[in-house]
């Protein structure tokens, strides 16, 4: 396996010195530290006050218990809100609760587990290592590489969540954000059986507001009309920004002209076979697994401090109208 290839880095960033104390203050380079400026608002200042507010918050409150304090894990949640201490609170709620409602889905966030790591070696979700001209890290997903006769729900959920923590877990990811690629081919009524509609509905409810991650780009692409249902239903679920932010495409050389091939594993138009890129995300994965794994000793104790979009739904429960409109369109694949 060649690693000359791989790009982890902003592609300028190879011939800009790291700043010293600068680098080792915030973990990244100034290159990615002007985007931080730029969209975040973040500075040393904003930074050091903001740590301190939410460490301060976590320690008075009595709803939670063995939340993680370190820089790099409430960073990911001020990043994702800009800084808005607040709203980065919410949002640390929220992730406790929507941990806590999936347990049944997203419990052992292992990748090491025989079932998630099967599912991972025969590509069904990973991060290409090769970042775009944004310095962004590019997943991606192919539907026909999840056997529903061998997976569930759960081997799926599991392994898109320790693919998220572990990308969080790199300042950089935090800043740029991410890029996701889904290939529809060869999906069939029975991967989108394996999910209960209730599940499916909340996880694209709830996923948006509780999983802290800057989206900046989704592109699918080879969608079959029998699926068009369910994405329009979980449209209906997402922000105006994340409809806006989502792209289709017919063919994979549309795709290539939205996305930059060189992103991309051989099987979608790049040029780094995909397998080569599975293998480096896995020593990633490694490198990242124990911190991962500790994150499932936090504790949500009551979900009161928890306040919904509309200020009325504390529980973010799904109204019965958003359930008709999920329940319906997977009636309506198993009709088609």
């Amino acid at each position: 396996m060649t690693t000359t290839r791989v790009i982890l880095n902003f592609p300028w960033t190879s011939s800009e010195k790291l700043k010293g104390d600068f680098f080792q203050d915030t973990g990244v380079t100034d290159a990615v530290m002007k985007i931080a400026r730029k969209e975040l608002r973040e500075d040393k200042t904003i930074r050091e006050q903001s740590l301190e507010q939410l460490r301060e918050w976590l320690q008075k409150n009595g709803d939670v218990e063995n939340v993680r304090t370190d820089d790099l894990f409430l960073l990911r949640f001020l990043r994702t809100k800009k800084f808005s201490v607040p709203m980065a609170q919410q949002m640390i709620l929220k992730n406790l609760n929507f941990r806590k409602v999936f347990t049944h889905l997203i419990h052992t966030l292992d990748f090491m587990s025989p079932s998630v790591l099967k599912l991972l070696n025969g590509g069904y979700i990973f991060p290409s290592p090769i970042r775009d001209k944004h310095g962004r890290r590019v997943i991606v997903g192919f539907a026909n590489h999840f056997n529903p006769t061998e997976h569930n729900s759960s081997d799926m959920a599991r392994l898109h969540f320790i693919t998220y923590e572990t990308l969080m877990e790199d300042p950089e990811n935090q800043i740029c954000g991410l890029v996701h690629i889904g290939d529809f081919k060869g999906i069939s009524t029975a991967h989108v059986a394996c999910w209960n509609p209730t599940d499916f509905l909340r996880i694209m409810k709830w996923g948006e507001q509780s999983i802290p991650m800057r989206n900046k780009e989704v592109h699918l692409v080879n969608v079959p009309s029998t699926v068009k249902y369910i994405i329009e239903a979980a449209k209906s679920m997402v922000s105006k920004k994340m409809k806006e932010r989502l792209q289709v495409h017919v063919t994979v050389p549309d795709l290539c002209r939205k996305v930059d091939p060189a992103c991309l594993p051989k099987e979608l138009g790049g040029t780094m076979p995909m397998a080569e890129m599975i293998e480096l995300w896995k020593m990633e994965l490694a490198a990242k697994r124990n911190l991962v794994l500790s994150s499932s000793n936090m504790r949500i104790l009551s979900d009161r401090g928890i306040v919904s979009r509309n200020g009325t739904d504390r529980n973010n429960n799904s109204n019965s109208l958003g359930m008709e409109t999920i329940t319906g369109s997977f009636r309506k694949l198993e009709v088609d």
